[in-house]
């Protein structure tokens, strides 16, 4: 669950003007997210900034374990674990954590995903010291019992059902997974039923044991507090959480080079109108080409402008298409897919989206379209970093997927360097058919009316 960013005030009205081949458009400036960072003795690392622009302060817990972590045969381990750490400790009732938050103005929430799972809290500032003794103690005292287990089991089924299997194109998503066919990002984040269904507390208590340990998570604080202040509480709070002595494991599986297209097909009793999804094998996040491919991602799919909003909704055989680079700490996948108006079909699609994706191959973008699409990226950097929240979430993930929170006022400077000829590059490297699975994802006869 992801927390929502206000919408930017206004778009840039120079980019509705022809420009002249004599102007040099200036980048967007962004200014630095300026942050203080140190690692405990236990391995905690800390990450603070000091913001006074509202009365609140973000407390972020970042763990580096996700869907990828889940050993073998237990899908849906972490994303279980984001259901219990809210089931309480030695010392709170379960759902404590609201009540620290909610009751006082603030809220607090956790997502998944495949790399990462995090727990924030925004609260007013003068909160923060509780907040903090309450993340210290469930990261060492968390109550991981039969009934806890069992009851939020079926809650991540119950998930499952509302997200997967209940929604129209919810498998849709789940089969975007069968572009890896090696690397454990080849699996949902939301898990198998019948694999928690066969796990066991034993298993629940091995993987806590494992991975929700000081020197496996981040913890990052943004906003309206004194510095010093606050590292003296994380000393006293934090500071005598024990370092296990095993290692931490991590994936070592490596996708391998994918070198022949891969074709997924499936028949959706409730989709009403088939849909085509294509991805395309990229590097991980750290990678010097992500900024292009996040740039190419806004080219092609954001705005009514967009590549693939004028060739396949305006032209009449999409209703909706969608393009942006799933980045990774490992391999990702560049994603473009579009659901299809009344009478088209998945081939129909399929064929407009590559066509769309071989342009970019084939032919520089032009200056207009590359500085719109730069824009466009630069912009959605400055809406993520609007509130408390929005800072700290940016700093965790760059933190916890890239290893290195520096990555978050890098991103910018590297959005404005991309040129015509990168996006030509990434997409002729990454883009390609030979680098490909194809979802054909297809509406049942019942479905989309053709038959009853």
């Amino acid at each position: 669950m992801h927390s929502n960013l206000r919408a930017l005030a206004a778009a840039a009205v120079a980019l509705l003007l022809p420009i002249p081949a004599v102007a040099q458009q200036a980048p967007i400036a962004v200014a630095p997210i300026a942050f203080s960072q140190r690692t405990l003795a236990n391995g905690l690392r800390v990450i603070i900034v000091e913001d006074h622009r509202a009365p609140t302060v973000a407390i972020d817990v970042g763990y580096d374990v996700g869907a990828k972590s889940d050993p073998a045969g237990r899908s849906g381990f972490a994303h279980l674990f984001e259901h219990l750490m809210f089931k309480g400790t030695a010392n709170v009732k379960p759902e404590s954590l609201d009540r620290f938050t909610e009751d006082v103005g603030g809220y607090n929430n956790a997502y998944t995903a495949e790399d990462i799972t995090n727990y924030y809290e925004i609260v007013p500032s003068n909160h923060l010291e509780r907040l903090l003794w309450a993340e210290a103690d469930r990261m060492a005292n968390l109550t991981v019992d039969q009934p806890n287990f069992v009851t939020e089991r079926k809650v991540v089924i119950g998930e499952y059902d509302q997200s997967v299997l209940a929604r129209p194109y919810g498998m849709l998503f789940e089969l975007a997974g069968g572009a890896f066919t090696t690397h454990p990002y080849k699996n949902g984040v939301i898990g198998n039923p019948d694999q928690l269904n066969a796990a066991s507390l034993a298993d629940v208590v091995a993987f806590h044991r494992t991975f929700y340990r000081p020197d496996n998570a981040t913890l990052v604080l943004v906003g309206d507090l004194d510095p010093a202040q606050a590292n003296g509480w994380v000393d006293r709070y934090f500071g005598p959480l024990k370092k296990p002595a095993a290692a931490i494991p991590r994936v070592t599986a490596v996708e391998p080079v994918q070198t022949k297209q891969l074709r997924i097909a499936y028949t959706s009793k409730g989709a009403p109108l088939p849909a085509t999804l294509i991805a395309y094998k990229i590097p991980a996040d750290r990678s010097d080409d992500t900024a292009a491919l996040d740039v190419l991602g806004f080219l092609l799919g954001q705005g009514p402008s967009s590549r693939l909003r004028t060739a396949l909704v305006d032209g009449g055989i999409a209703s909706q298409v969608i393009a942006r680079a799933n980045t990774y700490q490992q391999a990702g996948a560049f994603v473009v897919y579009a659901f299809a108006n009344s009478g088209r079909t998945t081939a129909e699609l399929e064929t407009a989206l590559e066509a769309q994706i071989a342009r970019l191959r084939d032919e520089p973008v032009s200056a207009a379209e590359l500085e719109k699409a730069k824009t466009q990226a630069i912009a959605s950097l400055v809406r993520m970093s609007e509130t408390h929240d929005a800072v700290a979430q940016r700093i965790v993930q760059a933190a916890v997927i890239d290893g290195d929170p520096v990555v978050v006022n890098r991103r910018a400077p590297a959005y404005a360097r991309v040129s015509a000829a990168d996006l030509q590059r990434v997409a002729r490297a990454y883009l390609t058919v030979a680098k490909s699975t194809v979802v054909a994802y297809e509406a049942a006869p019942a479905a989309n009316g053709a038959a009853k």
